[in-house]
């Protein structure tokens, strides 16, 4: 079998693919061109970042069945297309952790003390002592947003330093949080205590320009920002505006919004400190995803073990026509209950009741921990991770399973529990192989968990969803399907709304202030 490797790759990794026996076609700065003619030659790819693995290209990979990539973005990674060509995509998540946590405190400690303008007026013949006087970082108050695997070695390395931490995620638990030693705050509460901030989330479209003027504007005179995370989580030109203005006394980015920036004026500023997107660029974290890829893709087309696949759970061949619908819809029903409650999450049950319940279930419990987790750390979740990711946020997580087959012959419930506040979604097949989620809390339904949705609680009164399809008329929204589910007449409802694009930010407001709508929350499956 043979294996491309387009991008550059630690030869330690390319020598365990050919001890494999594998055929290896290892290059580097592969064009776009290249890779299509001759991709349909290829049982495996590996890929870092710069090769973009698109639909067109997937459709010419005829004997491909494995991608992997060496480190653990996938925004270069078609991978519904992947899934659909039954193309395991793979990653290497961790790998880079300790690496760009460590890269982040080096920009903290130069955002502290400016030792690249220090370094710079030296190397110019100068000796300006009293001009690059800077901040001790002990005692000071480090804001984290986003208290993943990264956020969390910066939280830990900074409280070493003896700076106080708080952190935001909405994710995580309080009693988690505290065992670290970390204070758990709202987004203003961070901004206006916080000395340093620090980003650590994905790019998201609740995430893009977080930073920007107006939060900017809550925080303390002479913050600092530093953002190893994701370009265009902060606003750059807002943030160039308010370094100009001195609220903002020092940044330090290592990724941009557009890369490489080009005449960008941040870095026309003496106070912002840039590197080129350098976080995983250690000889260790190199050799680390390298050797990690390498296994994977070894395992995979010799023995036929899956590992950390994003879109294939570890699952028997001949046992995987039969559980893959319920795959599929346990990690639908945790997305879309992910992307309903609010909270840290503290405990996650999973019921299995009637046939499905005599299946193998450890699968279909890992997709709906992806299908919970995903929402909230996109692309480093795995259906391999996702335990792992569960436990170090101190998320209990409970399995349970009867043969009873009360009105369904198969039933999936998924419950969750959030900081004191419980809820569940319960759901099945329709003719064994379509998802539909038949309740939410105390309100059945059959609701189709897929694309857009509004989800919204009201009142059950006459005229709300002809104010809802009104609404969305007007602003040039289809309609696909409208599920309701209430307690009892008059009472409270719930009622799921698929369309076919989504609702921008100004139209969920309209639809908020609608007569008896309580609440509405946009899900994307």
């Amino acid at each position: 079998m043979k294996v491309l490797i387009s991008d550059n790759l630690s030869s330690t990794g390319v020598e365990i693919l050919k001890k494999a026996g594998l055929e290896v076609d290892a290059r580097s700065k592969t064009s776009p061109e290249e890779i299509e003619k001759i991709i349909g030659d290829y049982d495996a790819l590996i890929i870092r970042s710069a090769t973009k693995v698109t639909a067109a290209l997937l459709d010419k990979a005829t004997k491909l069945k494995v991608v992997g990539r060496a480190g653990s973005g996938l925004d270069n990674v078609d991978t519904p297309a992947a899934t659909k060509k039954g193309v395991v995509v793979m990653n290497t998540p961790g790998g880079n952790t300790v690496t760009t946590a460590e890269h982040t405190m080096g920009m903290i400690f130069a955002c502290a003390r400016m030792i690249p303008q220090a370094y710079a007026s030296l190397k110019a013949g100068k000796w300006e002592k009293k001009k690059f006087e800077g901040v001790e970082l002990y005692d000071k108050t480090l804001g984290v947003i986003g208290l993943g695997a990264i956020g969390g070695v910066v939280a830990n390395r900074a409280i070493g330093l003896g700076m106080k931490v708080l952190a935001y995620d909405p994710f995580i638990s309080t009693e988690k949080a505290k065992s670290l030693g970390i204070e758990l705050a709202d987004l203003p509460a961070l901004y206006k205590r916080s000395d340093f901030i620090t980003i650590h989330t994905p790019k998201t479209k609740e995430t893009a320009n977080l930073i920007n003027k107006n939060t900017i504007a809550q925080m303390k005179d002479g913050v600092r920002i530093i953002n190893c995370a994701r370009g265009g989580i902060v606003n750059e030109q807002d943030l160039y505006e308010t370094m100009k203005s001195g609220k903002v006394a020092a940044a330090a980015f290592d990724v941009f919004e557009k890369e490489p920036p080009e005449n960008h004026p941040l870095l026309t500023l003496e106070s912002f400190i840039a590197t080129p997107h350098l976080g995983a660029s250690t000889q260790e974290a190199q050799e680390n995803v390298a050797v990690a890829i390498a296994e994977q893709i070894v395992d995979y087309l010799i023995a036929g073990t899956v590992r950390n696949a994003v879109n294939v759970p570890s699952v028997p061949a001949d046992q995987l026509p039969t559980l893959s619908p319920y795959i599929n819809l346990a990690e639908r029903m945790g997305s879309f209950e992910a992307q309903l409650y609010e909270g840290g999450l503290t405990q996650v049950t999973v019921e299995y009741s009637g046939e499905v319940a005599n299946l193998k279930l450890e699968p279909i419990t890992l997709a709906a921990l992806k299908g919970l987790l995903t929402p909230i750390l996109k692309e480093n979740v795995n259906y391999v991770n996702a335990p792992l990711i569960a436990k170090d946020r101190g998320i209990e997580v409970k399995v349970s399973s009867s043969s009873d087959t009360r009105e369904y012959t198969s039933l999936i419930t998924l419950k969750v529990k959030t900081n004191g506040k419980e809820m569940f979604v319960a759901g099945t097949l329709n003719s064994k192989k379509e998802p539909r989620i038949v309740q939410v809390d105390n309100f059945p339904m059959e609701a189709v968990p897929d694309g857009d949705m509004l989800v919204l609680m009201n009142n059950d009164k006459p005229g709300v969803i002809g104010g809802i399809g009104t609404l969305l008329g007007q602003n040039g929204i289809n309609i696909a399907r409208m599920q309701f589910g209430r307690e009892t007449a008059g009472g409270l409802a719930v009622s799921v709304v698929s369309i076919d694009s989504p609702v921008s930010d100004e139209l969920m407001e309209k639809i908020k202030k609608l007569p008896n709508v309580l609440s509405v929350k946009q899900i994307r499956i």
